[in-house]
């Protein structure tokens, strides 16, 4: 038998090498000879280290493969160290003998050659393919068409399997750098037969891999190759299913955990991550035949592990996009601090409410292409309704617009915000003075002429309008509008308001814990204030939320979820407590502040900004209160209208007083006190219902009622 050139070359070196590695230590010790053998020598170890601690098969192979290196070194070593050639020539019976081992035994040469190779999914018994020697003569399985070694070895596998689903082999590729995948073409053994038969669970049993790790795909037709139902291709990827499951890139991952459940259909883009802000960004989108995308909040909260009450996750869809934002900490539970420049309208009458889970700033208006803006704002006690009106007012007075604020009852911050407003008072009284100034003013405005010498409809981008924008702001509205003597004219003239209100300048702020019908709260002034505002709902109770945004006009499949009780991260530790007893921490209450903005038809989940009351609040307020003009209250003191509002009633403000004397002591033309029944621009009244307190004013009621 004939040597290879490779085993004759490599054991003439071991023949040559042996006299120098004995005698280069005892003539020259100081020789680079020996540094070189010394430098092989620990590069041999490290080959032995590397291959000790590698899972992969050969690891005796490659031991011996580095060995040579590894016993050269021990023979300079021990030649070193020996006095002159050592006792019985020691040092030259070393060497001999180390390259005596590199004749007989398996040289290196050969320990760096593989027969084969290595097994398609070892352990399988396809690591044991027969050498083409052995393969079985031409058949329909295996045609002589001059196919590669490795797909007849892959024929004979899949003929020794049975054909699984009637297919035979056409090609089988090898995947680069993997030692176990690879794809095939299949196509029907039987020409003219489609491929039924065959399934994923048939390949896996072939390949002796996991059903998860094929994949089964049509075929297109080709020129000079067949497609359609007689045709497969197969891809057995045991290698990248695995580095998928311990290593899966930002694709794979979405694939595996959200395209497959909480966005179905979904396909990733790309991630960014925002570490100014401490937010991680996914960006994905749904084919345009899937239609709008849809998600499963819970489920992709648990996917991104987190939870869904934690106020970290939120979603934003635009057409077929889809934003998955998850923060580090949820910002829901940050506090976001008012400046000027943040309440200060921009041109188009736009300024910072707050900001969104998303990051994005939510802007309000004081006021829209219609007109003034009105406003609504709902929140229980306690959930940031002042804090938000104070952030209007403020806005409102930086546009240079003329506020006003009546609310039912006083507190601290609405007594701090009267401060900042052209007139503030309290009590159901008040507020229904209020109205009816602004209703006579929407009468006045509508006959004041502008610059041009014609009367025009508010328009802030308009040059020569005559008057300011009026904002008046009632807090409590519903506690007012359920008032026993003015409350039936209150929401009258606060319907009134929100529908021609806008024409005017003149724009209506409504805060309360409701909005329901059955509270007072009507059906037509809930529309009018939606549709020409943005609405903000703060800290709803969960089980309103339905009800308060269909009170909006929210469709059902855009009702959001409540929000969580608090967006402080749990307290950990809780098993620990109870084995020792200790009681559970305080519950963390921070979602003041927190709700929806309802801007569009979807409300979207908000922070509002935190205005310092305790600090003081007169920075973020305009030098100079405006003030209506001079014609405007001179009208307006014409009907009786402009005045002390914190006056007790004036006799005959509200209808005909029980003591009036209604056959007339004088002329019956002469004008009653205080201006008689209602006043211009007043609209409805409502009679007072005063105690009788004397036997003249039982008399007086009873002539009034039977015309006496």
């Amino acid at each position: 038998m004939s040597v290879p050139r490779s085993v004759a070359l490599e054991r003439t070196l071991y023949t040559l090498a042996a006299p120098v590695l004995a005698a280069a230590p005892n003539i020259a010790p100081d020789s680079p000879v020996n540094t070189v053998v010394q430098l092989a020598g620990a590069a041999g170890i490290g080959g032995w280290v590397l291959a000790a601690k590698s899972d992969e098969p050969g690891t005796g192979r490659k031991i011996l493969r580095w060995s040579p290196l590894v016993l050269a070194a021990a023979v300079d070593v021990a030649a070193r160290h020996t006095p002159g050639w050592g006792p019985y020539w020691l040092d030259g019976l070393l060497a001999a003998g180390w390259a005596a081992a590199g004749l007989l035994v398996m040289p290196f040469s050969r320990h760096t050659r593989r027969g084969h190779r290595p097994a398609l999914a070892a352990p399988a018994p396809v690591a044991q393919l027969q050498p083409a020697v052995l393969e079985p003569e031409t058949s329909v399985a295996q045609p002589d068409d001059g196919a590669d070694h490795f797909t007849r070895q892959v024929r004979w596998l899949w003929e020794s399997r049975g054909l699984p689903g009637r297919t035979i082999v056409v090609k089988a590729t090898p995947h680069p750098g993997m030692r176990h995948d690879l794809s095939l073409l299949l196509r029907a053994s039987e020409a003219g037969r489609p491929i039924s038969g065959l399934t994923e669970e048939a390949i896996a049993a072939a390949f002796e891999v996991d059903v998860t790790d094929v994949r089964i795909e049509d075929v297109a037709r080709q020129p000079g190759r067949g497609g359609g139902p007689g045709w497969k291709e197969v891809h057995v990827t045991p290698d990248a299913s695995e580095r998928r499951r311990k290593a899966p890139t930002a694709r794979e991952w979405w694939a595996d955990r959200i395209a497959s459940g909480p966005v179905p259909g979904s396909e990733f883009v790309k991630e960014v991550r925002d570490k100014e802000r401490e937010v991680t960004h996914y960006i994905a989108r749904v084919p345009d035949e899937m239609g709008e995308p849809r998600v499963n909040l819970h489920a992709l909260a648990a996917a991104l592990k987190t939870k869904y009450d934690e106020g970290r996750l939120f979603v934003t869809i635009d057409g077929s996009q889809v934003l998955v934002s998850l923060w580090d900490s949820s910002p829901l539970a940050q506090v976001f601090p008012a400046t000027r420049e943040l309440l200060t309208p921009d041109k188009d009458g736009r300024w910072v409410t707050g900001y969104l889970g998303n990051g994005q700033p939510a802007r309000n208006r004081v006021y829209t292409d219609r007109g003034a803006a009105h406003g609504l704002f709902v929140a229980p006690s306690g959930g940031g309704k002042t804090q938000l009106m104070g952030l209007h007012v403020a806005a409102d007075a930086l546009f240079g617009a003329v506020v006003m604020l009546a609310t039912e009852a006083p507190d601290e911050k609405t007594a701090a915000l009267g401060k900042h407003t052209a007139r503030y008072g309290v009590g159901a009284l008040y507020m229904i003075r209020l109205l009816r100034a602004m209703v006579a003013l929407m009468e006045i405005r509508g006959e004041m002429p502008w610059e041009d010498g014609q009367v025009h409809e508010w328009d802030p981008t308009r040059p020569g309008c005559p008057y300011r924008m009026l904002s008046a702001y009632l807090d409590e509205f519903l506690s007012a509008a359920r008032h026993g003597d003015y409350g039936a004219e209150i929401m009258d003239l606060a319907e009134l308001v929100s529908v021609k209100g806008r024409k005017y300048g003149v724009g209506l702020k409504v805060a309360g814990q409701s909005i329901y019908v059955q509270d007072g709260f009507t059906q037509l002034l809930c529309e009018n204030l939606r549709e020409n505002c943005i609405p903000v709902v703060l800290k709803v109770a969960p089980k309103k939320v339905t009800d308060m945004f269909r009170a909006l006009g929210i469709p059902s499949e855009y009702i959001p979820d409540p929000l969580p009780r608090s967006f402080s991260a749990a307290e950990e530790g809780r098993i620990e407590r109870v084995m020792r007893g200790e009681p559970e921490p305080p519950a963390d209450s921070n979602t003041g502040g927190a709700g929806w903005i309802v801007e569009a038809k979807q409300p979207e989940v908000l922070r509002t900004l935190f205005m310092d009351f305790k600090a003081g609040i007169d920075g973020y307020f305009p030098d100079t209160v405006a003030t209506l003009t001079d014609h405007e209250i001179r009208e307006l003191e014409a009907r009786d209208l402009w005045f002390d509002w914190t006056e007790p009633p004036r006799r005959g403000e509200f209808g005909p007083e029980p003591g009036d004397d209604e056959d007339g002591d004088g002329d019956d033309d002469a004008p009653k006190k205080g201006g008689g029944g209602p006043r211009r621009g007043g609209g409805k009244t409502t009679a007072r219902r005063d105690t009788v307190t004397s036997p003249r004013q039982a008399l007086e009621a009873i002539k009034n009622l039977t015309g006496v």
